[in-house]
């Protein structure tokens, strides 16, 4: 067992190499919430309008950038709330069904959140017409 797993990470050892960046050089960020950050953090810094995020953040959520003048996008007009949150608002309803549970029936929509991706949810027909009333009006 000792040698199968010796073998084993001479193998991952002989493609992995350690990520480490200067101060100044520019890196992707991987936005995703992970915990248990390590000594192997970095302090970013940020453009003004992401000035309320924290700005340590551990290498394994960061990508070497390199330089390219088409790269140059501007950034969605995300509102962050207080808690680090934000609103997307819905797109479209997509398809309706009603849920039977003990005699009872509720109704749900299916909620298209982004075109592109093809985010979907099956929300409450109820708490989408409180919402988005809009929604509802159109489908």
């Amino acid at each position: 067992m000792r040698t199968a797993q010796s073998r084993q990470k001479s193998y991952v050892d002989r493609h992995r190499r350690p990520l480490e960046f200067l101060e100044d050089e520019r890196v992707f960020l991987r936005v995703m919430p992970t915990t248990g950050v390590g000594p192997v953090a970095y302090q970013i810094a940020l453009p003004p309008n992401l000035a309320n995020l924290h700005d340590v953040f551990h290498v394994s959520q960061l990508r070497k950038y390199i330089a390219d003048p088409s790269h140059i996008i501007a950034p969605d007009d995300i509102q962050l709330k207080e808690n680090f949150t934000f609103e997307v608002p819905p797109i479209s309803i997509a398809d309706r069904t009603t849920k039977h549970l003990r005699g009872k029936e509720i109704p749900l929509v299916k909620v298209i959140w982004n075109q592109t991706t093809g985010d979907a949810t099956w929300e409450l027909e109820e708490k989408i017409r409180e919402l988005y009333p809009y929604l509802l009006e159109t489908s």
